[in-house]
């Protein structure tokens, strides 16, 4: 099977959309059932928001946006929550500089850059909720209530993380992999553009 570079970004960039949002619904579901009135809460957002800013940049936005989307519809939200989950979540894409700065690369290298760059990511996330938060009446104490209930989502994020490290190809840039995996097949032909086709990928 034949894909340019657009077609398997559009098919990878899709495919682990729908994992965080049926992940996401699941999860908030079954919390309200099972836990209902539970102030701590679990969300694989962040762990894949990170893992697809590595993947591909700024269209990490897709699932920083989408993850909240899902939350607020499986829990029942309110205006003002679509608005600090949906926009607050995009804050994700801060960390952007920080991975151009560092390189990708260092940061997969090695797993205490790795934790670091995931920890980044939550904190950018739980701030921008803040930030949209005060637009809406919030306080400036309520950042710290923020940061406590989504501990549980900074402790699954550092933990997949690690683990997407350590697989083959998915916590690295895919222009990077791709190119690599071409030169490991002996192909003399490298991808270097949006319409390069790529086989048995």
């Amino acid at each position: 099977m034949n894909l340019s570079l657009k077609q398997y970004r559009a098919v990878d960039l899709g495919i682990l959309l729908f994992i965080l949002t049926a992940a996401e619904t699941l999860i908030s579901v079954a919390a309200g059932v099972w836990f209902p009135g539970e102030l701590y809460v679990l969300s694989p957002m962040t762990a894949v928001t990170a893992i697809v800013m590595m993947r591909w940049g700024a269209y990490a936005a897709l699932h920083a946006f989408g993850g909240g989307l899902a939350f607020c519809i499986a829990s029942g939200a309110s205006p003002k929550q679509y608005a600090v989950y949906c926009i607050g979540n995009c804050f994700a894409l801060l960390v952007l500089p920080m991975l151009m700065k560092m390189t990708k690369e260092k940061i997969r290298s090695h797993a205490g850059l790795t934790a670091l760059y995931t920890a980044a990511v939550f904190c950018a996330v739980q701030i921008g909720r803040w930030i949209v938060g005060l637009f809406f009446g919030g306080t400036p104490g309520d950042i710290i209530s923020l940061f406590a209930a989504d501990s549980l989502s900074l402790v699954f994020a550092l933990v997949t993380v690690q683990i997407a490290r350590r697989t083959d190809g998915l916590f690295e840039d895919q222009i990077a992999y791709l190119i690599r995996t071409q030169a490991e097949r002996g192909k003399e032909d490298l991808p270097d553009g949006g319409d390069t086709e790529y086989g048995n990928i």
